[in-house]
């Protein structure tokens, strides 16, 4: 299985999300060898936050729900739509990775193998999200959604927004989906916090995209100089400061308040 789902409390609304975490490579068409490939890894894996949400959801006295993708981004990036129109399809790096951080080419051109890595990988990937997300609403009737990545501290060739602010904490928003009160609770996490700079948005299912405003989401982009020694180097003190207060936001958002709606049925 390219996904892993770790088990929280029944009664909790919260899912983390940490899709981009792993180092692991199947075989789908890459083209670089070992050497550039793992300065691909090293430069594009969100190292150690897999670590963060495990630790944060061991802080949290009601355990959320966890999904961890198990495979490399550059194998499928599930944080992609199929279709992808947006602007990362111009840079190669759409749901099957041409390119890779710098330009450099990562597989040729293949729409039928890039279908097959679809089918096997990133639809069982979605489907278990919006899964998961029903199964915390039929249960808490709301689904808060915290979609857990790293940056690095200074900007790689392939962003589009380099040069905006780099906080130590970036929250990603969406205006159906991310309510104020989250917003807020999610600022108290550190004192260098920007909103959707240098990256935008959050990962809510397609199934559920501006359809349920019951689903609340938020990305929480960690700068990576925060908790680690860049670029693939060893996590530092700052990753239990992290987890800690993932942990109390998490206990945050899984109390009802009913000052906001889209976190509270």
């Amino acid at each position: 299985m390219s996904f892993q789902i770790i088990p929280g409390h029944p009664d909790s609304p919260v899912i983390l999300h940490v899709p981009h975490a792993s180092r692991t490579i199947v075989d789908s068409g890459l083209l670089p060898g070992p050497a550039a490939l793992a300065d691909e890894l090293d430069h594009l894996t969100d190292a150690y936050t897999d670590v963060i949400a495990a630790r944060a959801a061991d802080h949290a006295p009601l355990r959320p729900w966890t999904l961890v993708n198990r495979l490399s981004r550059l194998v499928v990036d599930p944080e992609r739509f199929p279709d992808d129109t947006e602007e990362m399809l111009a840079v190669g790096m759409g749901p099957v990775y041409t390119h890779g951080y710098a330009g450099r080419r990562l597989r040729n051109d293949d729409p039928a193998r890039d279908q097959a890595l679809l089918d096997e990988h990133f639809h069982p990937y979605a489907a278990a999200m919006s899964t998961l997300t029903d199964q915390r609403l039929a249960a808490t009737g709301r689904a808060i959604l915290l979609d857990v990545h790293s940056y690095p501290a200074v900007p790689l060739p392939y962003e589009m927004h380099g040069d905006g602010p780099r906080p130590h904490l970036c929250l990603g928003t969406d205006p159906d989906h991310t309510p104020g009160r989250l917003i807020a609770l999610a600022r108290e996490l550190h004192d260098d916090t920007a909103l959707n700079s240098p990256f935008a948005g959050c990962y809510v299912p397609l199934a559920h995209w501006r359809r349920d405003t019951r689903v609340a989401a938020l990305m929480l982009e960690i700068r990576r100089d925060v908790y680690m020694r860049e670029p693939a180097g060893p996590p530092t003190g700052g990753i239990d400061t992290l987890a800690a207060a993932l942990g109390t936001l998490i206990n945050a958002v899984t109390r009802r308040h009913p000052a906001d709606g889209i976190m509270t049925p």
